[in-house]
C-alpha cells in the first residue's frame, strides 16, 4: 500500500510524541545509552510537540505520514536557526521503527524540499548526530552535503555531537 501525505493537525501532536520517541530509541540505541533514551517518555515527548507547535505553527510545517490510516512518520521544517532568510531548517524527519527503508523518509524529505522551495528559500539545512551513520548516508543520497560546523546537545545525561548538512533547494540555472 502507497503512503499518503498531509499536514498534520493536533490531533496528530501526542501520537507523533510517541512516534519520534520510538524513533529516537530504535536509531539512537547502537551509539546511546539506553538511560539517555528512556526520557522522555512518549506522552511527554507528546506534551513537548504539542507545546512547540503552539508556538511554531505560524512558521513551520509538520506533515504526517500515513500508511492505511496509521502514522508512519513525519517531517518537520521552518526557518534557519540561524537566521538566514534564504535558508529553512529541516528540524525532523522521524518513521515507526518498521517503516524504515519503506520510501517513508524519501517521501517526506521530498515533501519537505518542495514546501521548503515554495516558501522561496534557496538553501535547506538540517543537523543530524554525527554518529547516526544511516541518517546521515539517507541525507547524503538526498543531495546533503556536510557543512563542517558541529554542536554538541545532550540527549538525557549523553553528549552527542551533530552535524550541520545543507543541501541547495533551486534547480541550478541550466547553460545558455
Amino acid at each position: 500500500m502507497s503512503v499518503t501525505l498531509r499536514p498534520a493537525e493536533s490531533a496528530d501532536l501526542l501520537p507523533v510524541g510517541a512516534l519520534h520517541q520510538r524513533s529516537r530509541v530504535a536509531a539512537y540505541s547502537s551509539f546511546l545509552p539506553a538511560e539517555a533514551l528512556a526520557d522522555p517518555t512518549p506522552e511527554a515527548m507528546g506534551e513537548y510537540w504539542v507545546q512547540r507547535w503552539t508556538w511554531e505553527r505560524v512558521d513551520h510545517l509538520m506533515t504526517v505520514a500515513e500508511r492505511n490510516g496509521t502514522l508512519a512518520g513525519f517531517s518537520y521544517f521552518g526557518p534557519d536557526d540561524a537566521g538566514d532568510p534564504a535558508t529553512g531548517l529541516l528540524n525532523a524527519i522521524h518513521l515507526e521503527p518498521s517503516e524504515r527503508g519503506r520510501g517513508v523518509g524519501r517521501a517526506l524529505m521530498v515533501d519537505a524540499l518542495t514546501n521548503m522551495r515554495a516558501r522561496g528559500w534557496r538553501h535547506a539545512v538540517l543537523w543530524v548526530l554525527r554518529d547516526n551513520t544511516p541518517a546521515r548516508h539517507f541525507y547524503e543520497r538526498g543531495g546533503w552535503r556536510p557543512t563542517g560546523q558541529q554542536r554538541d546537545e545532550m540527549i538525557g545525561q549523553a553528549l552527542t555531537p551533530q552535524l550541520r548538512y545543507t543541501r541547495p533547494l533551486q534547480p541550478p540555472t541550466p547553460p545558455r
